[in-house]
């Protein structure tokens, strides 16, 4: 194996990590460079002003995940269809410079549509990163099955069977908590910040949720608790965040005895870890240690 250097570039961040010819990370590097923050043509000086001096070695190999295969990207790599596992990724990385430095194909996948409609009988769904992110969880746990949940600005529910991506779905749940939180009504009643997480109000927000046959009128609570002096202002937040996370999870199904596994930031899992508790479902976290290992189980494959 050569020494790997692991990125995950998407897009608002830069993330690398420098892994040693055992699957090791050596050291670990970050920059406010995601693709949205680099101009046409200067991903190259970005890459080699970051990590140049990493790459500057004859046994270095570059994996990279995430938004820098879009059309918006360094280069983009076409969708793997559905059912995909490590080694119909590997088949379809898109090399940059051959042989040394390669970006991994995104995931897409279907579901049922509009059987009358012949422009919607079925609806395409796609993901970029999260597909490492789950192989290097199901590798570091040893996993072959489980429902893998990614929580973000664009959620991902994951299904996993004998070692394979069969299909997943995406929930706009962080970016609808953004509009609601900055461009609604409700902005006029939360608080500027968010403050400390108040982890009473969230739950009930989750409860509230999972209870009500819809978030367009749940949503509206977070102003009329406010107005009848029912929550402080500095709770509203949590308890916001708490009925999205919670619609989220409604509509959700289980196998029985499924592994459920979530990857994450630890504000974020730690939330979706005590939401999925409040439906009975005992789940496990995981970091960022998920991503490099996922891109050193596909540099494995070469």
């Amino acid at each position: 194996m050569k020494r790997l250097l692991a990125l995950d570039w998407g897009t608002s961040s830069l993330r690398g990590a420098w892994m040693d010819t055992s699957g090791r990370v050596r050291e670990e590097r970050s920059f406010d460079r995601g693709i949205l923050k680099v101009a046409d043509g200067a991903f190259p000086l970005v890459f080699k002003a970051c990590f140049g001096d990493w790459m500057n070695t004859d046994d270095a190999l570059c994996l990279m995940s995430g938004m820098v295969g879009s059309r918006q990207g360094w280069l983009e790599a076409p969708y793997c269809a559905c059912p995909a596992g490590f080694g119909e990724l590997a088949a379809k990385l898109a090399w940059v410079e051959p042989g040394r430095v390669a970006i991994v194909p995104g995931l897409s996948c279907e579901h049922d549509g509009l059987p009358e409609a012949r422009r919607l009988r079925r609806i395409p769904d796609v993901m970029r990163g999260e597909e490492t992110q789950v192989f290097g969880a199901l590798r570091l746990l040893g996993l072959r099955e489980a429902l893998v949940v990614l929580p973000g600005t664009h959620s991902k529910w994951v299904r996993v069977q004998a070692g394979r991506i069969e299909s997943f779905s995406t929930f706009m749940t962080g970016e609808f908590f953004a509009l609601l939180r900055q461009h609604s009504i409700l902005s006029r009643t939360l608080p500027p910040g968010d403050g400390a997480f108040d982890a009473e109000a969230f739950e009930q927000g989750v409860t509230l949720a999972l209870r009500s046959n819809s978030l367009l009128q749940t949503a509206f609570s977070a102003r009329t608790l406010s107005l009848f002096d029912c929550l402080p202002g500095a709770a509203l937040p949590s308890y916001l965040s708490g009925l999205l996370i919670g619609e989220e999870l409604r509509g959700q199904t289980w196998q029985a005895k499924a592994d459920v596994v979530i990857i994450g930031s630890e504000a974020l899992t730690q939330r979706y870890q005590t939401a999925l508790a409040l439906r009975g479902v005992p789940a496990q976290r995981m970091g960022s240690e998920a991503g490099w290992a996922g891109l050193w189980a596909i540099a494995e494959t070469l």
